[in-house]
This record gives structure tokens, sequence and C-alpha cells, in this order.
């Protein structure tokens, strides 16, 4: 194979070792199993378990929790090597371990904590964030579902879509309106048990893209959810929540935006070097070979950008409109690579049992979830 990665300046020998461990258990245990999921349009409960029983699963949850309690490279280092060998099971990773456990972690009670997080990490447990209804994308203010005080409980109603993991989550952290007259002061998050009374997924969207990564409409009629389901210690404080959290999900967007190309600029290299045309290696012709060239150093060239995030967001000083642009640029970059590699592919690359046509499809979301590009570059120009 190509030699397209480089070693992370955040990569030290120990992530490394894990980094090989993950990477023949995706090889072994979970590649094999991926044209079944894009069937089924869901990964296995199997598959999460077995990522939990070596460590995989929300690897920065401190010890006491059931994590390893590593920084958030060992986040990152994860993030990459699913995108690079199983895809499918990339995105719903990130929402669990990168963001969800983060929020508990971050903003619950002990008791949600000994709750909820030895579950995510084991993988017995896999969680969702619901945040996007039909109405309400990148506008969070403008949520519907709603949770009101009724006695010693609240009452959730309302609508979410878009939501992954939504078909297997089993605990499911939803944004709504406690106070729907104080606009985003009014937002709370609750943490949500799927076994609740009221609440139930809908159907499993069917996207163009990501097929193995369920994806589901989620409705709640009148769920009671006690008092100490409200994540944080008062009332009103979840758009806060979410927009401190917001950077460390766009930064995972940008990390498994980076591996995806260099996964794709590695099996164009190797099907260029295989493909005959005219006597020789389509690799031997210019055209080729200087486009190959350029993909490359754009490559680099992000890759730099993600690790100089990654290593400022584990020291805590990688701020919002950083973030913001590293999901812009490399999603618009990722698009870009991958569908000049399909070009590279000719023909073939048109074909869904070739890698590159699936991630050319699946490239597309990128430019949307996380908040769209057009949110991102608004968020940056506010810094000017």
């Amino acid at each position: 194979m190509a030699q397209v990665t480089t070693r992370s300046s955040w990569a030290d020998d120990d992530l490394e070792l894990f980094r090989d461990s993950l990477r023949r258990h995706i090889v072994d245990e979970l590649a094999p199993h991926a044209e079944e999921w894009r069937a089924q349009k869901m990964v296995s409960r199997e598959a999460w378990k077995s990522l939990g029983a070596m460590g995989a699963l929300c690897p920065s949850v401190p010890e006491a929790y059931g994590g390893v309690g590593g920084s958030f490279a060992y986040e990152a280092m994860v993030i990459e090597e699913l995108e690079r060998g199983v895809s499918e099971m990339s995105v719903g990773f990130s929402v669990h371990s990168a963001i969800v456990a983060h929020y508990i972690v971050e903003y619950g009670s002990e008791e949600q904590k000994k709750r909820w997080l030895p579950g995510m990490v084991s993988g017995e447990i896999i969680g969702a964030i619901a945040m996007t209804e039909p109405g309400a994308g990148s506008d969070v203010q403008s949520i519907r579902t709603s949770a009101l005080k009724q006695g010693n409980v609240y009452k959730l109603n309302g609508q979410k879509t878009f939501i992954t993991n939504g078909q297997l989550a089993g605990v499911i952290l939803v944004a709504a309106k406690t106070d729907p007259k104080q606009g985003a002061k009014g937002i709370s998050l609750f943490l949500v048990d799927a076994k609740s009374a009221g609440y139930r997924p809908g159907r499993n969207l069917d996207k163009i893209g990501l097929a193995a990564s369920d994806t589901s409409e989620l409705f709640f009629d009148d769920v009671e959810l006690p008092p100490d389901t409200l994540l944080g210690p008062e009332e009103g404080k979840g758009f806060a929540q979410m927009m401190q959290q917001l950077p460390q999900e766009r930064l995972a967007l940008a990390i498994g935006g980076i591996a995806a190309m260099e996964r794709a600029i590695e099996i164009t290299i190797e099907y260029c070097k295989d493909r005959q045309a005219f006597g020789k290696s389509i690799l031997e012709f210019q055209n080729t070979n200087f486009k190959l060239a350029e993909l490359l150093t754009e490559c680099r060239v992000g890759r730099a950008f993600v690790d100089d995030c990654i290593s400022k967001h584990a020291a805590g000083t990688l701020d919002g409109a950083t973030a913001s642009m590293a999901k812009m640029w490399i999603s618009q970059k990722q698009n870009e690579v991958v569908d000049a590699c399909l070009q590279l592919h000719g023909g073939y690359g048109y074909m869904r049992e070739y890698e590159i046509a699936r991630r050319f499809v699946d490239a597309r979301i990128q430019k949307i979830y996380g908040g769209t590009n057009e949110i991102m570059k608004l968020l940056i120009a506010r810094t000017l």
C-alpha cells in the first residue's frame, strides 16, 4: 500500500501501540462484516461490544467510570482508524464517544456518570444526541421540542430527525425547551433512557451515503423525565453547553475527513499502479502523477492543520473559530479530493463495488452535518 500518512505530532509510543492493536482488530474482526452492515443499514451491536472490550470506546472517559482515562488524542486515533478501515462505524463512534460521553463527563452529576458511562465504555449502551428537528437544523434556538415541568417531572414532547445511532441508542441526549419564552436561555439538555414510556425511534432513514450508519427520526410523546435526568445543575444551560461542546464535534468531523482523504489517495495510487492503458500503468501518465502530487500535497497541508488542532484541543486552547475552520476546510477538501480520485478510477470509480465510489457519496454529508459550511463561515466571520 502506498505510504500517504505520517506519524502525527500528538501520537506517542503508547498511542501507536494502541493504534496497531486496534488496526488488527478492525482488519480481522470488523471489516469482513462491512458489506453486511451496509445491506442492513446498521452496524451490529456485537461490533460495538468488541470495540468496548478492547478499550476503544470512550477512551478518554476517566478510569473511575470504566474508561482508560486517555487524552483526546485517543479519541482522535480511533476516529482515524475506523474511518480508514471500517468507515461504516466512524460517524456513530464519533457521536457516541467524542460527543455524548463528553457531555456526561463535563456536565453530568456523579449519579448520571455512574449510571451511563460504564455501559457506554463497554458498548452495552450506545449514545445518541438529538438536536436537529424537521424545522430546526443549524438554528438550534428554533427547536420546538419541549420539556415542561408538571409537578415533580418534566413532560417531554416533540420530534427529532437525522439522529445518528437512533435505532440502537440506549441513552439519548435531548435538547428541549424548558421555557419557550426565553429563546436560547430556555433550552435544556436531558439524558433520556430509550426504555422510557412514550419514546420511540421512527424510520431508519434512507440516505444516499453512510449506508451502515443508522440515522433515525425520534418521537417523544409525554415522556416523563424525573429532575435527575436534567444535564447540569439547573434549567436553561443547554444552549451554552452545546456551544461549549460543538468545537470538539467539529474537530472530530475534521479528523474523520482528513483520514478519509488519506485513504482515498492510498487506494487511488494503488489502482493507478495496477491499471494498464496504452501499454503502461496509468500512474506513468503525467496527468495522473501530477494530479496525485497535487492531492497528496493538499492532504499533507490538511493533516498539519488537523494535527495542530488536536494538539491545541488536548491542551485546552482550541478556540471555536479554528474548529469551525477545520470542519469547513477539511470537509470541502475531502469532497474535492475524493471526486478527483474517483475520476482517476475512470468508469470503475462509478461502480458501488469499488471503495472509492462509496467514499464519494459518503463525503457529501461532511459539508452539512455538525453545522453546515455556510454556518461555519458565519462563525468565523464573527471573529473578524
